[in-house]
């Protein structure tokens, strides 16, 4: 007689890392099929088989995507696709005409832009705050009139960090949404519904598919209401669900989440301490540093989990910075994060003019090499640029 079976749940970094234990029924394979079609035949009766029924709609591979992400975000639902900025487009298009949104003054250089596109156009209404202060995001908010509060926790880049349940108590004072741009601390880090947020927002590009081989973003929330149903009708009509390819490389990548995230952040923390200090740097921008004026909110948010980004400001000129992205030889001197390659970027060159960030800081995305190798790559770097 079979012994009756464990009535434990496994713990998330179990249930992502098999994919929610998927299981094909037909086959037994362990690995979800790519569902590669465009459209779907109805049954005899002529009714859909499915909710969807055409590609724009979804399909099989891009919901057990979604899916992991929910279980992972602990949310109702979750949204993928086709990039983060399609997912924030979404967010954006939703906003009634007119709409007051309060988003900091740095951040992602794509999101604000797009945010500033539609303020020029008199679409939206705007006010800004230095990210990470409470104070300034209150006075911005507008009682009974704001319709969003945008937060970016760590904020790229110069990884301010922003308490999300107090950011979440100042919104829902106002009678406004907390959307939480966390894809620098992905939810095996922070749970940002779990705080307070309304919507999740991750650049799923980044730390979830961790292997710098696709685009995707994914919005996740607890209240699937009206609001949300938009999400999807706006992805529905716009074109731009996360095709099927793209969610099976997603599940592929996310099934390693823990073990990259985990590795990325030991080695940044290392990192920045060999740095916080050096002739060749003013300062280290990095929140797993207890000299960062947001350490403790990000530990408590992340419980000790502060992911692999940082960024340095170089002694020197601008073109100093330049050339120590230039002369390293391990890190890549390349755009995006949370890989399991090390990235190296001089931001201002490129977000451009316009964009407030100082012209002397790189942007490091930490992998999964050798710590030892990157700290000798980067020691090797400055020296040159002198």
């Amino acid at each position: 007689m079979a012994k009756p079976g464990s009535n434990r749940r496994p713990s998330p970094a179990t249930r992502i890392a098999q994919a929610l234990r998927y299981i094909d029924e037909d086959t037994g394979a362990i690995i979800p099929p790519i569902q590669l079609t465009a459209t779907y035949a109805r049954d005899a009766d002529y009714k859909n088989r499915k909710p969807y029924y055409y590609k724009r709609d979804g399909g099989p591979t891009t919901e057990q995507a979604e899916a992991v992400i929910a279980d992972l975000e602990d949310a109702a639902d979750s949204l993928l696709f086709s990039s983060g900025m399609s997912a924030a487009s979404a967010v954006i298009e939703q906003l009634a005409a007119g709409a007051h949104v309060v988003i900091p003054r740095v951040m992602y250089h794509g999101v604000l832009m797009q945010f500033r596109r539609y303020e020029a156009k008199g679409r939206l209404r705007l006010s800004t705050y230095d990210a990470g202060n409470l104070d300034q995001m209150a006075a911005a908010v507008l009682r009974g009139d704001t319709a969003l509060v945008w937060a970016e926790t760590p904020n790229n880049p110069d990884w301010a960090v922003t308490d999300i349940a107090a950011a979440a108590k100042i919104a829902h004072d106002a009678g406004a949404l907390l959307l939480t741009d966390c894809t620098a601390t992905p939810p095996c880090a922070t749970k940002a519904l779990a705080l307070g947020a309304d919507i999740s927002f991750h650049s799923a590009t980044k730390y979830l598919n961790g292997h710098s081989d696709i685009t995707a973003g994914v919005l996740s929330t607890n209240a699937t209401n009206a609001m949300w149903e938009d999400f999807f009708e706006i992805r529905k009509l716009q074109g731009t669900v996360l095709q099927a390819f793209d969610a099976w490389l997603l599940l592929r990548g996310m099934r390693t989440l823990f073990l990259r995230y985990d590795r990325s952040t030991k080695s940044a923390v290392t990192l920045a301490h060999h740095l916080e200090g050096h002739p060749g740097i003013v300062s280290v921008l990095y929140p797993g540093l207890p000299s960062h004026p947001g350490h403790e909110v990000a530990k408590r948010q992340t419980g000790g989990q502060y992911g692999g980004m940082l960024s340095i400001l170089v002694k020197g000129s601008e073109q100093t910075a330049i050339d120590v992205a230039r002369f390293c030889e391990v890190f890549f001197p390349a755009t995006s994060l949370g890989g399991v390659e090390s990235l190296i970027e001089h931001r201002k060159t490129v977000s451009g003019e316009g964009f407030p960030v100082d012209p002397r800081l790189l942007r490091l995305s930490i992998g999964i090499e050798d710590v030892a190798d990157l700290i000798a790559d980067l020691e090797q770097a400055l020296d040159r640029a002198k």
